[in-house]
């Protein structure tokens, strides 16, 4: 099973996490569509955006039952040139490096390596994809094989609308 994940915050009073579990890369299909509400969240810091997102990303993960074999996130998963701990290393070395995770950004962080970048469908701006526990090109195959004719594929949009939707939506 796959997963992808993402993260909105409402204020600094509260965060709402998405995730949605998926089989297939080339698929839109949902197995299930987890939400929770994280109501104690850390004050964001510059330079540690990770300590503010990464236990909100861990508690909807260790609800999940299902075996996961990678994890998507929206973000980067190393940062710049030097590849240091992006969000993305920070939850792959929580979950003891047993699961690939692969961060897509929209936007470039400084000195990101030119090779993490793809396009998608007709679109001109690239997204980058950085990735730990999986290789670069095997990471970068996957999201640009992921469902959707757009920049963004289907089921990370998705997600991303779900964590942002003032309703509450329960596992399905």
């Amino acid at each position: 099973m796959k997963l992808v994940l993402d993260v909105h915050y409402r204020d600094d009073d509260f965060a709402k996490v998405a995730g949605i579990l998926f089989q297939e890369w080339e698929s839109d299909a949902v197995e299930a569509t987890l939400v929770k509400t994280i109501p104690q969240i850390a004050p964001y810091e510059p330079g540690s955006f990770f300590k503010r997102e990464l236990p909100c990303l861990l508690e909807l993960i260790h609800d999940i039952d299902h075996p996961l074999e990678t994890i998507v996130i929206d973000g980067f998963v190393t940062l710049g040139q030097d590849q240091r701990p992006g969000l993305g290393a920070h939850l792959f070395h929580q979950l003891n490096e047993q699961i690939p995770v692969i961060g897509v950004a929209k936007s470039r962080f400084a000195n990101t390596p030119d090779e993490t970048r793809i396009y998608r469908g007709e679109s001109q701006n690239p997204l980058y994809v950085t990735s730990l526990g999986i290789s670069l090109s095997e990471a970068k195959c996957k999201i640009t094989t992921m469902h959707g004719a757009f920049r963004f594929p289907t089921l990370l949009k998705r997600v991303d609308q779900i964590c942002r939707a003032d309703d509450e939506i329960t596992e399905t």
